[in-house]
């Protein structure tokens, strides 16, 4: 297995034909194994900027057929963003089609109902522009946009930690009627995007970063991952993301957290199960510069199905302490899996390894 036979078949995987995805994006699929063997393809555009972001980052170590493979696949992808922009023309994104409004696709009610229409958020928007950069004009506006939405801006946060109510971090959503909402790996996500295009600093930067800094620090990353991250709910998931913001910026809020992470990290892949968790540890130690024993891969395939890199939890959006509550329960959330992105992952871990 070379990242380059890798990258060759997800190129295959890339949708080119009429079906229920759209052309240029990655087939994924959102699950509930708890509902009957629910599982429907999903049109969303947040699974195929992850995999074009991810192959992104490591075009530079591939071959150059592979480079351009990457390169194609990226000019595939990135003409299908405007399907998923506000559905007024502002420049922010949306998980699912906007223009007309096509949530919860191939499902059968979740779809009919407006209640269940989300907002654009800072997760997919941060993606898109990572993939496809925007103007300085765009991005400032996008700055600016954030802060309107930010924890006590207009709104403060209740679902989260009393200690970081009055922080005044991003939240992931840019809905004016969404309750405030932190997640560790979309803010990590966005900051990352803040950071690469070297946006003027804030409060609500200073602040977001403090957030991931104590979620660490704290332990609570890792004794309550889904209140730090509800919409990634696994600390495998949260490390893999404020740590692939440390390696490339090396904010110094995280730098003195270093030592920390590797032991957390170390910890966390010797109680994995799932074979892409393990994947994403070990990518994880080696961007902090430890050197982990190589993984067998063979047949790793067989676990793409079984992988999700994010949830839906269907009462996460409530304030209601029973009912926020009761979002912790894999009972009432969604999984998404999407096999392209699994390619990417161990992709880049391959590349990570000492030739």
């Amino acid at each position: 297995m070379s990242p380059n036979a890798i990258i060759t078949h997800i190129a295959t995987l890339q949708t080119t034909h009429s079906g229920p995805f759209s052309d240029g994006l990655f087939p994924s699929y959102r699950v509930q194994p708890h509902w009957l063997g629910y599982r429907r393809a999903d049109n969303n555009v947040f699974l195929t900027a992850c995999t074009v972001f991810t192959l992104q980052g490591i075009r530079d170590q591939v071959s150059p057929e592979s480079q351009q493979q990457i390169d194609q696949i990226t000019e595939q992808a990135t003409a299908d963003y405007p399907l998923f922009r506000n559905k007024d023309g502002l420049n922010t994104y949306n998980f699912w089609p906007t223009r007309p409004s096509h949530h919860f696709p191939n499902g059968r009610v979740l779809g009919r109902f407006d209640h269940f229409r989300i907002p654009d958020d800072i997760d997919d928007t941060a993606m898109v522009f990572l993939t496809s950069p925007p103007s300085r004009e765009t991005l400032l506006w996008l700055k600016d946009k954030l802060v309107q939405h930010a924890n006590r801006s207009q709104l403060t946060i209740r679902n989260t930690f009393p200690e970081y109510r009055q922080l005044r971090a991003y939240s992931t959503w840019f809905g004016k009627n969404m309750p405030i909402d932190f997640d560790a790996c979309a803010l990590s996500n966005m900051l990352f995007l803040i950071f690469q295009h070297n946006l003027p600093r804030n409060q609500h930067d200073t602040d977001s970063l403090t957030l991931l800094a104590d979620m660490v620090r704290s332990g609570r990353y890792v004794s309550d991952p889904f209140r730090c991250a509800p919409h990634y709910a696994r600390t495998p998931l949260i490390l893999y993301h404020i740590v692939r913001l440390l390696a490339a910026f090396e904010p110094p809020e995280l730098v003195t957290l270093h030592t920390q992470l590797l032991a957390d990290t170390k910890a966390q892949l010797a109680l994995a199960t799932h074979p892409m968790d393990r994947v994403i540890l070990s990518t994880t130690l080696r961007r902090l510069g430890d050197n982990p024993p190589r993984l067998d891969l063979v047949g790793i395939e067989q676990a793409f199905p079984t992988f999700h890199f994010f949830i839906a939890g269907m009462l996460t959006a409530y304030e209601y302490p029973l009912l926020n509550k009761l979002a912790a329960s894999s009972f009432v959330q969604m999984r998404w899996t999407c096999e392209a992105h699994c390619r990417a992952l161990v992709a880049e871990y391959l590349v990570s390894l000492p030739t």
